[in-house]
Formats: structure tokens, sequence, C-alpha cells
């Protein structure tokens, strides 16, 4: 059983910065495709950024030069460094872990973490 565990959430004032981090049970994170999701009130989680196995990165564009994603095989560890942010920011922040097979996707999730910006 994989279980993906995130921490660094929490509240925030506008401008300010955060880390989350995600933490994978088993080693699979090495080869798997991580990636951070935000879901607002009442909608689907978004994409936020992705890396691939081999430390290739993706953001959004609403992220993109404010936020930042790394991984850390060994550690087993995935950081999303958050800086300059804003309250359309607050949302629920879920890890993501997926490998695409041939004829299926292997996909799991963490719990997430709330992400509040606000004074």
């Amino acid at each position: 059983q994989v279980q993906l565990e995130e921490s660094g959430g929490g509240l925030v004032q506008p401008g300010g910065s955060l880390r989350l981090s995600c933490t994978a049970s088993t080693y699979i994170f090495r080869t798997y495709t991580m990636g951070w999701y935000r879901q607002f009130p009442g909608k689907h989680p978004d994409l936020v950024a992705s890396i691939t196995s081999g430390g290739v990165a993706n953001y959004a564009n609403s992220v993109k030069d404010r936020f930042t994603i790394s991984r850390h095989n060994t550690n087993r560890t995935m950081y999303l460094q958050m800086n300059d942010l804003k309250p359309g920011d607050t949302a629920v922040y879920y890890c993501n872990a997926r490998f695409f097979f041939p004829s299926a996707t292997d996909e799991y999730w963490g719990e997430g973490t709330q992400v509040t910006v606000g004074s």
C-alpha cells in the first residue's frame, strides 16, 4: 500500500511563502511522476505543478515564476516552494504520484493540506 503524506500547509499573509512537502512510503517514488494539485471549494482538483522522475517540471500559468517544484528521490520527498502567495492561492493542496503503463495508469493521492492566504 502506497501512502503519500503532505505537510507544510497553514495560514500565511499575502506576499508570504510556504513550502509544502510530500513524502512517499515506498520507493515507487523514484520512477513516478509527482505532482501538486489544488482544489477550490466546489471544484475539481487542478494541476499546480508536476515533475517527472527525471526532474522535468511543468507549471500552471497561474503559479509560474512564483512556485517551484522539486524532488529528492533518496528521501522520497517532493517539495513545492510557494512564494508571493496571493489570496487566490487559498485551497487544499494534494500530492499526487502517477505512472503511465502501456494500458493503464497507476495513481495515488495524499489526503491534502490546507493553504490559506489572508491577513
